[in-house]
């Protein structure tokens, strides 16, 4: 299990690994000045799609992200 801090860390370098640093801190400031239910949004933003391509895209993800990780 890793500390708050390394969680805090990775979260941030993977907002802007994927955003950009502008669009990252941007995404944060959002986050924080409104009211954010995770769980009520993550419930509706895959409503179309079936479980069986969810899957497949999480693991080829994984997948993507294990050789990333080895070639560093």
């Amino acid at each position: 299990m890793i500390t708050d801090t390394e969680i805090k860390i990775k979260g941030l370098e993977a907002l802007i690994n994927t955003l950009g640093k502008v669009e990252a801190e941007r995404f944060i400031s959002l986050v924080m000045r409104e009211p954010f239910d995770y769980t009520k949004w993550q419930r509706t933003l895959w409503v179309d799609k079936p479980v069986a391509e969810l899957s497949a895209a999480a693991m080829q993800f994984r997948e993507k992200s294990k050789t990333e990780k080895e070639r560093n």
